[in-house]
This record gives C-alpha cells, sequence and structure tokens, in this order.
C-alpha cells in the first residue's frame, strides 16, 4: 500500500454553459462536489497520506485547496501551455521520493479503482477498463501476461486491443526514476509527449503490468460532450454501483474484441 499520490492537473481548462465560469477541469463539478475533492477524498480513505497536485492552468484553484486539505502540496508547471502531461510529471521528479499513485485530474470514477491498486501487491500497474465507447479513448495492447506493450488513440496503431487507459496508475519509486533518466527537460518541452506514451514507450525496458476492471465506471471530462457523459450515463451508473457490491477484477479477454 502506498502512502503518496500524484495528480496531473496542469492541462487547460474547460468552459461550461455560457463559457462565463472558466476553471481546470478538476474543478468541474459533478452532483456538487469537484472531481479533484472527489480524487482527494477517495485518496485519504484509502491510507494516502500526502498529495501532490501538478498544476499549471489557473493554478490559484489548486493552492486554495491545501488550506482545506494539510495533505495536499502543489508543484506548478510554468510551461504547461506549451508542455504535456509528461513533462508536468518530470517537473515533480525532485519531491517524488517513495512509489505513488498517478492520477489525471479531470476524471470521475467509482472508489474501487483506488482501493483495487492499494490492494495490489504490484508495484507498477497501470489501470485498464472494459470498452466505453467514449468518443476520447486510449487503447491498450499488451502481451500474454497481460504486460504493457503499446498504447495510442488509433487502434490501427496497436495489433490488439486489451483495455482502455483509465488515467489511474501505480507506479514505483524506482521505475520513476528510471523513466525520467530516459528524457533531459529540452526532451520533454520539445517532443510535447503525454505521460502514457512515455511510459508505453519505456516499457520494453521497464515493465508495468496491467489490470483491466471489465466494468469499471468511470469517464474522463475534456469537453462538453464528456460533462453530458458524466452527468447523464456515468453519474447513475455510480450511484448504482455505491449500492451493490463491488465486482471483483477479470482478466478474461474474451469480451474485449477489436471491432
Amino acid at each position: 500500500m502506498v502512502k503518496l499520490a500524484v495528480i496531473l492537473a496542469a492541462g487547460s481548462g474547460v468552459r461550461i454553459n455560457d463559457g462565463s465560469d472558466e476553471k481546470p477541469k478538476g474543478f468541474l463539478e459533478i452532483d456538487n462536489e469537484t472531481l479533484i475533492e472527489r480524487s482527494i477524498d477517495f485518496l485519504l480513505k484509502h491510507k494516502i497520506e500526502k498529495i501532490i497536485i501538478g498544476t499549471g492552468y489557473l493554478s490559484h484553484f489548486y493552492e486554495r485547496l491545501k488550506e482545506k486539505y494539510p495533505n495536499v502540496m502543489t508543484q506548478k508547471n510554468d510551461f504547461y501551455d506549451k508542455t504535456s502531461s509528461f513533462y508536468t510529471l518530470h517537473n515533480m521528479k525532485d519531491i517524488i521520493n517513495e512509489d505513488f499513485l498517478l492520477l489525471e485530474s479531470d476524471l470521475i470514477y467509482e472508489e474501487r479503482a483506488i482501493t483495487h491498486l492499494q490492494r495490489s501487491k504490484k508495484k507498477d500497474i497501470i489501470l485498464a477498463s472494459g470498452r466505453t465507447n467514449s468518443q476520447d479513448e486510449v487503447f491498450i495492447e499488451t502481451d500474454t501476461n497481460m504486460m504493457l506493450v503499446n498504447m495510442s488513440k488509433k487502434k490501427d496503431d496497436l495489433k490488439k486491443i486489451d483495455g482502455e487507459l483509465v488515467g489511474i496508475s501505480k507506479i514505483s519509486f524506482q521505475t520513476f526514476q528510471n523513466v525520467c533518466a530516459l528524457y533531459t527537460e529540452d526532451d520533454i518541452i520539445t517532443r510535447k509527449t503525454d505521460y502514457e506514451i512515455v511510459f508505453a514507450k519505456s516499457s520494453q525496458i521497464y515493465p508495468i503490468t496491467i489490470e483491466r476492471i471489465d466494468d469499471l465506471v468511470w469517464t474522463e471530462i475534456d469537453n462538453q460532450h464528456h460533462l453530458h457523459r458524466a452527468i447523464n450515463l456515468i453519474l447513475p451508473k455510480l450511484k448504482n454501483k455505491e449500492c451493490v457490491p463491488s465486482t471483483p477484477c477479470s482478466s478474461d479477454l474474451e469480451h474485449f474484441l477489436r471491432d
């Protein structure tokens, strides 16, 4: 069980309603709760003692969280408008000194995503789900042992599809150090590479397990379509799930076939 969580929250926000209420994606509210506070509450409930948020766009929103949550600290990516998520993560390399959970800030998801990773004895895990049809999927290819081979938004880039990236992972300190050492700061800025692509490219050297929860309910919220989907489809499912026992993680690939 890890004690540290890292949340990637530097990216630009979305506009809701008439566009007058601009905020970071993590501060979108679903069912009267912001996405970021929902995640923080889950993390604290599951024995996380420190949370580092990689900020950028409208970073002052996240600074205020430190008044409410003494466990939270922030690290700003001053180049958030010209870099991608791996730079935000790499920018925290001097303050991350242990194994950690890694989350994206714009997610709404079942609590068991955190429970599953905290209970797993494996040190490097990327959590996957079954098919979501969200229209913005990152597809995952694995080998026969469910080790990461590749990830892409383009199905044709992969030989087969074994799941979809959720945006919640567990990364060991050693793997994090090793992966960061593969890239200079100039490389990261120039390539503008997302963290998941970096882990995919380095997985042949530093293996990462894919663990899939076929029926995990979750969604990213990156635009108005995602927001409507979260409110009208995902939230009712989450509320229904709260009333029934959790379903165990499945390794059966039979029901997840490529189109």
